[in-house]
């Protein structure tokens, strides 16, 4: 059975050097994964692998110790250097087989991973969902950037996430619904294909860039004109509030071929085909756009709570503008928001979420006073390792807005309460 699992390991990793991209960095074996030879896990299956485990072999690059975390699809790596995996998994004869690809948030280093677990390695228990983590240990390899190879991979599962972390709402939010188009993701930012992307990167909220077009829908989309950093060579130039939505749905695709997703579809999906618990709605627009947004945002509300849902979704206030704007809005104090600027500008609009930019400080002392009125507070944008750290050991936000979620979500899991 060894013999066999290293020969589809090797397989593997072959396949996908040889499938590259310019543009996407991606690992892919496409239809020739192994991953088609086997049976899904079950939902409890998959949870069993959640957990801290030890480094045995790979620790030079992605260092002594990983958190493993499962989402809606994917299981997520996360190391503390800026290293993550996203790997899929099925079982086989209880033996657990794993196989997608690791990747450096820093730059466009990345390769191919094929693991495995074995049948009296806690492939059995995990295939029975036994309960029993102890004793997990993946087995497999990794490819380097630019070779085709087979580099030693071990973990061997160290403790489980400790409870109180898991049962403390933390949001773990993901900038432009995911990452930016400059990190080279295989998906583009502002999209549905990036909201169902996500959650693989260890997110468990979005943020959402929200413009209105010509005829007042509003559509997601982060810069103030169309442009080539975020969609392909068009006939149309110039910002999104001189097109109809229609000019765009017809002569606009984004960098990898996507068309820009009203925030209807965007939300409707996040509702109905995620398990995202939180929406950050950036308005970027600014001109009046909250009565046009407002509708939507109860509609999908309401949607999430029939479905039996956790959903928050937020309106933000970026702005002396946009709390104009907002003031405006009939019963304006019971809509969900976020306010960006001060602590007294969140009381005078009973904004739920307090969110100060990060280079502003942990402001303890603020976030409590936050706390001590029923609000939570998040910062953005946070990308830096030593940063990240810093705030969630010495910090007491509720969530940290980030481009790269497996970091935040390394350290985040990592606590002990």
């Amino acid at each position: 059975m060894k013999k066999y699992l290293f020969a589809l390991l090797c397989l593997a990793l072959l396949m996908a050097g040889c499938n590259k991209s310019k543009e996407v960095t991606v690992p892919s074996v496409g239809p020739n994964s192994i991953l088609n030879e086997t049976y899904p896990l079950s939902n409890p299956s998959r949870m069993m692998m959640d957990g801290i485990y030890t480094v045995n072999s790979g620790n030079d690059l992605f260092g002594d110790q990983v958190v493993i975390k499962w989402s809606r699809l994917k299981m997520t790596i996360m190391c503390s250097n800026g290293r993550y995996f996203v790997l899929e998994a099925g079982q086989l004869d209880s033996v657990v087989i794993l196989q997608g690809y690791w990747r450096y948030c820093y730059n466009d280093n990345t390769g191919a991973v094929a693991a495995y677990i074995g049948r009296e390695e806690g492939g059995a228990d995990i295939v029975n969902a036994s309960g029993r983590s102890q004793g997990i240990i993946i087995r497999g390899g990794y490819g380097l950037s630019g070779n085709v190879g087979n580099e030693p991979l071990q973990f061997t599962y160290l403790r489980p996430i400790s409870p109180a972390v898991l049962n403390k709402h933390f949001s773990i939010l993901a900038h432009r619904s995911g990452g930016r188009t400059s990190d080279h993701l295989p998906v583009s930012e502002n999209s549905i294909a990036m909201i169902n992307f996500t959650e693989g990167l260890g997110s468990t909220g979005i943020e959402i860039d929200v413009q209105l077009t010509a005829d007042g829908i509003p559509v997601l989309y982060h810069d103030a004109d169309l442009n080539i950093r975020l969609t392909q060579k068009g006939p149309l130039s110039g910002p999104i509030k001189d097109f109809t939505y229609a000019q765009l749905f017809y002569l606009v695709r984004l960098i990898h071929g996507e068309r820009l997703p009203t925030l209807r579809e965007a939300l409707l999906f996040t509702v109905d085909s995620t398990l995202l618990t939180d929406v950050y709605l950036d308005m970027k627009e600014k001109v009046p756009t909250m009565s046009a947004v407002i509708p939507i945002q109860k509609e999908m509300l309401q949607r999430a709570r029939d479905k039996g849902r956790e959903l928050n979704i937020y309106i933000g206030l970026p702005s002396a503008d946009a709390i104009t704007d907002f003031m405006n809005q009939p019963g304006y104090k019971d809509i969900p928001s976020l306010c960006e600027l001060t602590t007294d500008d969140v009381q005078t609009v009973n904004s739920h979420v307090w969110a100060p930019r990060w280079t502003e400080g942990t402001q303890n002392d603020l976030v409590a006073l936050m706390h001590s009125q029923g609000r939570i507070a998040w910062t953005w944008t946070l990308d830096d390792v030593d940063w990240i750290q810093q705030y969630i050991s010495d910090g007491h936000f509720d969530g940290i807005l980030t481009n790269y979620p497996f970091i935040v979500g390394y350290y985040h899991y990592m606590r002990e309460n």
